[in-house]
């Protein structure tokens, strides 16, 4: 039987508006670990902001990032899936798309977010991916 993204997922993702200052994002995304955080509004997915967003659309840009939200600077309306949705799917969609990171949305609200990473220790533990998204975190 095929294993469902709720299964691999990591629920109740850090989730931020549209109007939260991207150096706050950058510190949440620092202070947990993780290269994401989902932007929602009125409590319905609004887009998700990435390290690389962080790095390609407001530092590369020479922005006054102090003053920047990530409304600036979020994917819009970015492919999501279903917490039912099989992990295959989510392989698909990421291979088709070339993108790494998914929101997972019940009913429109974010409830989780899976990973290539996440992916990777589900379908394959023992790649070099797959242990490298397994270990702990470098401090």
């Amino acid at each position: 039987m095929a294993q469902s993204i709720q299964d691999i997922m990591h629920a109740n993702p850090i989730s931020m508006t549209p109007t939260t200052s991207v150096i706050e994002a950058a510190r949440a995304m620092r202070d947990a670990d993780i290269g994401s955080v989902i932007v929602h509004e009125n409590d319905r997915l609004y887009g998700i902001v990435t390290d690389r967003d962080l790095v390609v659309r407001a530092l590369a840009e020479d922005a006054n990032c102090a003053g920047m939200i990530l409304g600036d600077i979020c994917s819009r309306e970015p492919t999501a899936l279903a917490p039912t949705d099989t992990v295959e799917e989510a392989v698909r969609l990421m291979r088709d798309k070339a993108i790494r990171r998914l929101p997972v949305v019940e009913n429109g609200t974010p409830v989780g977010i899976v990973s290539l990473g996440d992916l990777a220790v589900a379908q394959d533990p023992h790649s070099v991916l797959g242990n490298i998204s397994a270990a702990p975190p470098n401090t």
